[in-house]
Formats: C-alpha cells, sequence, structure tokens
C-alpha cells in the first residue's frame, strides 16, 4: 500500500502542475462617459480599459464620431473624444487578451434637445369681467418628451402643470380660465426638462409675458341716449324759432324804419288790445309767431 501511494504521489503533481500552466486569469472589460446625456451638437470624452496586463486587440465601437486623446503604452486603456450623436445610442469597449475569446461592454448614451422656443398665446386676448379665455402654450422640438413638465403661470401663481410621454417631440397644453377682476394679468409658460434620472441636470425655458386686457361691461344706455338726443333736438329748434324771429325783425325795421312788433300792435284795434285777460306779453309772443312767418315768406 505505501509503495503505491508512493508512485501515485508523481503522476499527482504533474497533473495538478499541467493544469496550473494551461488555465488563464479571467480579464474584465471597463467603459465610463463623461456624459451620459448629451445634446446633438456636444461631444464628450469616453474610456475603454481592461483588467488584462497584456491586451493584443482593444478599441471602441460606434457609429459616431471619435477621435483617440490618450491611450496607454501597453494598451490596457484609451480615452476617445466621441461627437455628432443624432439618436440614443449604444457605445461598445472591447479588448482581446492573449489568446481568449473577445470580451466587451457597454453603455448607453441618451440624446436630449432643449426646445428652442416656448409660446403662449390667450384666446382672446380682450375680455370682459366674468368671461371665460383659453391659455396655450407650446413647444418646438423637445428630447426626451418623458422628461418634460410645462407649467402655465399667473404672475408667480401656478395655475397648471402638465408631464408628457410617447413619441411626439413636440408638445401643447391648454388651460381655461375666467378674468375675476379688470386689473391687467401677467401670464407666461415654462418648459422644464428633467434629466436627473439620467445623469443630467434640470434646463428651463422660459416664454414671453403675455398680458390679458380686462374691461368692465358696458352698460345699456339706449335710454340716456335717446334722452339726450331729444334734448339736443328740442334745443336747436327752439333756437332756430328765436333766430328767426330776431332777424325776421332786423329785416323789417331797416325795410321799415320800425320793427314789426310794434307796426302789429299798433294796427290793432283799440278795443282787441284792451280786451280781458290778453295783455301785452302773450300778445307779443302771438304777433312774433305771425310777423316771423309773414316775414319769411316776403324773403
Amino acid at each position: 500500500m505505501a509503495s503505491l501511494a508512493c508512485r501515485s504521489l508523481p503522476i499527482i503533481l504533474l497533473t495538478l502542475h499541467c493544469c496550473s500552466g494551461s488555465g488563464e486569469k479571467t480579464f474584465e472589460v471597463y467603459i465610463s462617459s463623461e456624459k451620459q446625456v448629451v445634446e446633438a451638437t456636444e461631444s464628450w470624452k469616453v474610456n475603454c480599459s481592461t483588467s488584462c496586463e497584456k491586451p493584443q486587440l482593444g478599441g471602441l465601437e460606434t457609429t459616431m464620431s471619435k477621435i483617440v486623446l490618450e491611450k496607454h503604452p501597453q494598451g490596457k486603456w484609451t480615452q476617445f473624444l466621441v461627437s455628432n450623436i443624432t439618436s440614443d445610442t449604444q457605445l461598445y469597449c472591447y479588448f482581446t487578451c492573449a489568446d481568449q475569446q473577445q470580451r466587451s461592454a457597454h453603455l448607453h448614451i441618451k440624446l436630449y434637445q432643449v426646445p428652442a422656443q416656448v409660446t403662449l398665446m390667450l384666446q382672446p386676448p380682450r375680455v370682459i369681467v366674468g368671461e371665460n379665455f383659453t391659455i396655450k402654450c407650446n413647444t418646438s422640438a423637445v428630447k426626451p418628451l418623458e422628461s418634460l413638465t410645462l407649467t402655465l403661470l399667473r404672475g408667480r401663481e401656478i395655475l397648471h402643470n402638465q408631464t408628457f410621454g410617447g413619441a411626439e417631440h413636440e408638445a401643447t397644453v391648454t388651460f381655461n380660465s375666467t378674468a375675476l377682476t379688470k386689473e391687467g394679468l401677467n401670464f407666461s409658460c415654462r418648459a422644464e426638462l428633467d434629466l436627473r434620472p439620467h445623469g443630467g441636470h434640470i434646463t428651463r425655458t422660459m416664454s414671453k409675458f403675455q398680458t390679458l386686457e380686462v374691461f368692465e361691461p358696458i352698460q345699456d344706455n339706449q335710454m340716456l341716449i335717446i334722452i339726450v338726443v331729444v334734448s339736443i333736438l328740442l334745443f336747436l329748434f327752439v333756437t332756430s324759432v328765436l333766430l328767426c324771429f330776431i332777424l325776421g325783425q332786423h329785416w323789417h325795421r331797416h325795410r321799415t324804419g320800425t320793427y314789426g312788433v310794434l307796426a302789429a300792435w299798433r294796427r290793432l284795434p283799440r278795443a282787441f288790445r284792451q280786451r280781458p285777460g290778453l295783455n301785452t306779453n302773450t300778445w307779443i309772443s302771438h304777433c312774433a309767431l305771425h310777423v316771423c312767418s309773414w316775414d319769411n315768406r316776403r324773403l
């Protein structure tokens, strides 16, 4: 038994030595990015690295433009400058170590686009106290839409806010309100793109202020207008009669040397002039009207 054990020991040691010499330690591949949410016009740094001491092959696979900025002397890491992103994409770092199979790591990059324009409209722009009006806000193209929130403001007061989703690239929000006071009201719209869940920050874009013109209701003044018009017409009529009388008397005096009223009074029979109830003022008023009409016929 002892001799058999002694003869088997060299074989076991030889087997362990062969197995330890043929095995290779598994290597890892890493990828890191300066940004994970970027604008279409941005460029950013991406680093590819590996735990392999002497990699045979390595690089970055992408459809975007890339430039090598720095590289490890033994190829353990490489830093790239990436640009010209047009949509959400994946970046792949790959390495080959000795005779082992190629390994890779990937990273998702998200494209964002801040709305270039936020527009606010009031429909209608002028209302009477108590009337309804509509506030409408829309934006130009924005990405990602699910990160956008539109907020309608009256001064600093929040009237309404709305978040979005889906495949649309533009956003619109509509809100109905009532003009409760006659004071002019300033309205605005704020667009917030929250990129914090993707490793970014919040960007805000404001619309221009729009002022709602509010007026008191106009009361029914039709009866007042009729009274004023009738009064003016009556005044003009009385004025024209008096002017006719005065001009007629002056014309009669110019022709005969005396006023027509006095001449008519002298021609009146004495008995009629002394009739009870007919005083001088009453007679002159009646006579003036007759003389005026007679003078006009002569003209």
